[in-house]
């Protein structure tokens, strides 16, 4: 599958305030329910923002290592990620802190069984590959560690 540079996907999604911090998200044919935890002054109804963002690069991740394996004839006999990421809530809470309101960083352990063709594990120089085009190509990765903008409007 060949794509040219000119080609683009635009994808969207819509948000609504309901009650306390429960948000209602849609995008799609999808609903799904943001909160924050009771510690956070919320009513723990749902995942909240950061930890969907965990979700969506492990997702990402999964994804593109799928792709980028069928790419390299190999097998993704099991993939699995573990992420987390560790921030400070003082600015989210209003205080007036240096620190960034966002992850200080993110760390995500990929654990896949990788096979050749014929079902043998795949070369440490292979799986190496295999990880930095995953990498290189996931999306929500590039957003996440590059500057994205973001024309934030009020109407």
């Amino acid at each position: 599958m060949s794509h040219s540079s000119e080609q683009t996907a635009t994808f969207d999604a819509r948000t609504e305030l309901k009650e306390g911090t429960r948000v209602r998200a849609e995008t799609r044919h999808f609903e799904f329910v943001i909160d924050e935890p009771e510690s956070l002054g919320g009513t723990d109804a749902g995942p909240n923002p950061v930890e969907y963002l965990l979700g969506s690069l492990g997702g990402c991740l999964s994804i593109v290592g799928r792709v980028v394996a069928g790419e390299m004839d190999i097998d993704v006999a099991e993939l699995a990620i573990d992420l987390e990421g560790d921030l400070d809530p003082a600015k989210f809470q209003g205080a007036d802190v240096d620190s960034r309101a966002g992850f200080q960083e993110i760390r995500a352990s990929v654990h896949a069984e990788l096979r050749s063709q014929d079902g043998a594990p795949v070369s440490d120089d292979t799986r190496d590959e295999w990880l930095a085009r995953v990498e290189q190509r996931c999306p929500v990765s590039d957003n996440l560690s590059g500057e994205t903008p973001i024309a934030l409007d009020l109407s």
